[in-house]
């Protein structure tokens, strides 16, 4: 690893006995002598102190629709500026994103930019929000913080993109700035998160907790189903009854396709059928806003209401189409609330990617 000469200092640490530094920013804890980095690669400890060594780097900017996040209750049809960093907190066998997420080169953060000029592009490109994702934003919790402070001064707001492993403290901080999140539950079983990704589920189920009870953060939940390891109708049916018990109903669940990446090549892709049962048994449950997601399934991906069963927002892909919610995102046949971050319009980016500069 080639170290950036400007690293950020950080306040999640304290200094044990032994005389080595252990990272508090999530519930990994690594335990660091001088000059080692913790598992997601990008904290160090330097000088006797943990501290951030992307801090002001990225792999990259990209202007896309906030429905890829997935996020389809916040803004819909409306640009988000995303841009992630390197590394991650959680060694999942199964990453989508691995390319950046599992970076071990900090030469993967090509691009640079301040909070202050993420912000500014943002507000010039016309996006409403900014997304802090590719990976998890829980590891570059200092940049993401200071550029959601810069964006809310612009009045632009922030997104993050999370798996939700975060220890109690930092979390407090982190989605305090936050007005947005979606939260990877990559299962329901501890076996899973221990075996294949190198974690807990627990401390994911405190942070949804936490989000609903003590914050006003608009957040959904993700759940990529991987053929025979977390899509039995037993864990589908524990999850989301979950969801409903502690979460509430209105908090929408996206099901989507799993392909054979990173080190699971050898696990077939997830049949389009599973994510119709998974949404089916969530919907059963009481989930009111159930999605499949990765797949063409305009039934699936679209928003129907609760009450009366009107379409509310009809999706392709990210392309929206009908548009059934009143101006005060209500259905417009009956009435009924439509759980969400509506504006009397949606917006009209549709499914654009867009890669931009900083420098522009």
């Amino acid at each position: 690893m080639r170290i950036s000469p400007s690293h950020h200092p950080t306040r999640y640490w304290h200094r044990l006995a032994d005389g080595r530094v252990q990272c508090d920013v999530c519930p990994r804890e690594c335990r660091l002598k001088e000059g080692q980095q913790g598992l997601c690669f990008v904290r160090v400890c330097e000088g006797g102190a943990i501290v951030l060594a992307s801090y002001g780097r990225s792999s990259g900017f990209c202007v896309d629709p906030i429905e890829k996040k997935p996020l389809n209750h916040f803004l819909p049809g409306t640009p988000v500026l995303s841009f992630g960093t390197a590394g991650c907190n959680l060694a999942c066998k199964f990453c989508q994103n691995w390319d950046m997420s599992k970076s071990r080169e900090i030469d993967t953060l090509a691009a640079s930019a301040s909070p202050e000029r993420i912000a500014e592009r943002a507000e010039a490109l016309g996006c409403r929000s900014v997304a802090y994702t590719y990976n998890d934003p829980v590891i570059f919790l200092e940049y993401a913080v200071d550029t959601a402070l810069a964006c809310r001064e612009r009045g632009i707001r922030s997104v993050a993109v999370t798996a939700g492993y975060i220890s109690p403290g930092a979390r407090e901080d982190f989605f305090a700035v936050m007005d947005a999140a979606n939260v990877d539950l990559k299962a329901f079983t501890d076996d899973f998160y221990h075996g294949l990704c190198g974690g807990h589920l627990q401390p994911v189920l405190d942070t949804l907790v936490y989000l609903k009870q003590e914050t006003q953060v608009w957040f959904e939940l993700t759940t990529l189903l991987i053929p025979g390891h977390n899509d039995s109708e037993q864990e589908l049916d524990a999850m989301t009854r979950w969801v409903v018990e502690h979460l509430g109903p209105d908090v929408p669940m996206h099901f989507t396709a799993f392909h054979p990446d990173w080190k699971m090549r050898d696990v077939p892709p997830t049949p389009p059928a599973t994510l119709t049962r998974a949404r089916a048994i969530a919907m059963g449950n009481g989930v009111r806003y159930a999605y499949v997601g990765n797949v063409s399934d305009t039934q699936g991906g679209s928003t129907w209401c609760h009450q009366c069963g009107a379409l509310l927002i009809e999706r392709d892909w990210y392309e929206l189409g009908t548009w059934g919610l009143a101006a005060d995102g209500r259905c417009a046949r009956c009435g009924t609330p439509c759980a969400g971050v509506f504006e009397a319009r949606p917006g009209t980016w549709g499914s654009r990617r867009l890669p931009v500069g900083m420098s522009s």
